[in-house]
C-alpha cells in the first residue's frame, strides 16, 4: 500500500517544481512521436467517425487520486506537436502535491484533436506523476537523516531523461544517466577484471582524473580491498543493516557510501539509520505505479 503523501509538506517545500532547464522536451520529441505512431497510426477512426470538425471543446486533466504532478511540460508538448492552435493551461504547479478530484491543467481547441491526443498525454502524466509520487514517499520516509535518495539505470528504453526528470521532481537526485557518465564497477567487472585492485587501477589509468570511481562491495574484505585501491564510493549492496552500519562506521570519511538492492518503503528508514550517504532505488522508476488521471471534455459553443 502506497504511504499517504504529506500535503502540507510538500507544498511548504516544493511551492512548484522549476522545470526550466531541467527537461529538454524536444528530445522527446521521437518518444513522442513512436507514441503518436503507436496509437493513432493513420488516424483515430472513432473520433474522426464521431466528432464534427468544427467542434471545440475543453479538456480537465483531472487527478484522481493524491500524489505529486509531474509531466505537465510532456503533456502540454504533446498537444503541441498534434495542434499549435490548442490552448494549453497548467491549473497546479509541476511538483505540486494534490489531493484527488483536483482538477491540474485544462488544453481548449479543437474537440477531435484533445480527444485524439488524450491517451497519449495521460500515459505521460500518469506515468511520471507516479514516479514523482513514490521518490517523494521515499524522501519523505528518511526525512530527518543525512541520506539522500537517488534513482538507478532500471527505466523503460527511450523514457529515461523523462524518468529520471520525474525522479527529481519527487525531490530526489539522479545517479549516472548511463554507462558513459559514470564509473561503477560491479561484480562481473571485478571478476572479468581479476579482482578490485586490478579494476580500479585500469580505471585509473582510463578515465579523466575529475572522474569518480564507484565499486560493488558486498562483503567487509571487499570494503577494505576497494578502499586500499583508492575507490571513492563504495556501494554496499544487499548489506543487511547491521553489516552496513559496522563498515559505515568502519569507513568514515575515507570514501562516500551507497546502499543499494531491493529497499522498500518499509526498509528504508532502517537503511538510513546506518548512516549511508545515498540509498540508490530502483523502484522508483520500475515499480512506481501510475497515477490516476483522466480527461473530461466538455464542449464550447461554436
Amino acid at each position: 500500500m502506497r504511504q499517504a503523501i504529506s500535503t502540507e509538506r510538500s507544498s511548504s517545500i516544493n511551492g512548484g517544481f522549476k522545470t526550466k532547464n531541467m527537461l529538454n522536451l524536444r528530445a522527446l520529441d521521437p518518444l513522442i512521436e513512436l507514441a503518436f505512431e503507436e496509437d493513432i497510426g493513420i488516424g483515430d477512426i472513432t473520433t474522426e467517425a464521431t466528432v464534427p470538425p468544427t467542434q471545440k471543446g475543453i479538456g480537465t486533466l483531472l487527478a484522481k487520486s493524491e500524489g505529486i504532478v509531474a509531466g505537465l511540460p510532456v503533456a502540454e508538448r504533446v498537444f503541441e506537436k498534434l495542434d499549435a492552435t490548442l490552448t494549453f493551461r497548467r491549473l497546479v504547479k509541476e511538483g505540486d502535491a494534490v489531493v484527488s478530484d483536483t482538477p491540474i491543467a485544462e488544453v481548449q481547441g479543437s474537440a477531435k484533436t484533445i480527444l485524439i491526443g488524450e491517451r497519449t498525454a495521460l500515459n505521460f502524466l500518469q506515468r511520471l506523476s507516479g514516479i514523482a509520487t513514490l521518490t517523494a514517499q521515499f524522501v519523505e520516509t528518511v526525512a530527518g537523516y543525512d541520506t539522500k535518495i537517488v534513482d538507478t539505470r532500471k527505466t523503460a528504453a527511450g523514457w529515461r531523461a523523462a524518468q529520471k526528470y520525474a525522479v527529481r521532481v519527487g525531490r530526489a537526485q539522479n545517479h549516472r544517466f548511463g554507462l558513459y557518465d559514470g564509473v561503477l564497477i560491479k561484480d562481473n567487472h571485478i571478476v572479468a577484471a581479476g579482482g578490485i585492485g586490478n579494476a580500479v587501477q585500469r580505471a585509473r589509468q582510463t578515465v579523466p582524473h575529475t572522474a569518480k570511481i564507484e565499486v560493488e562491495v558486498e562483503t567487509v574484505e571487499q570494503v577494505d580491498e576497494a578502499l586500499e585501491a583508492g575507490a571513492d564510493i563504495l556501494l554496499l549492496d544487499n548489506m543487511p543493516p547491521g553489516l552496513m552500519q559496522r563498515v559505515v562506521q568502519e569507513v568514515s570519511n575515507r570514501a562516500v557510501t551507497e546502499a543499494s538492492g531491493g529497499i522498500t518503503l518499509d526498509t528504508v528508514k532502517a537503511v538510513a539509520a546506518t548512516g549511508v550517504d545515498f540509498i540508490s532505488v530502483g523502484a522508483l522508476t520500475h515499480s512506481a505505479m501510475p497515477m490516476d488521471i483522466s480527461l473530461n471534455l466538455t464542449l464550447v459553443a461554436k
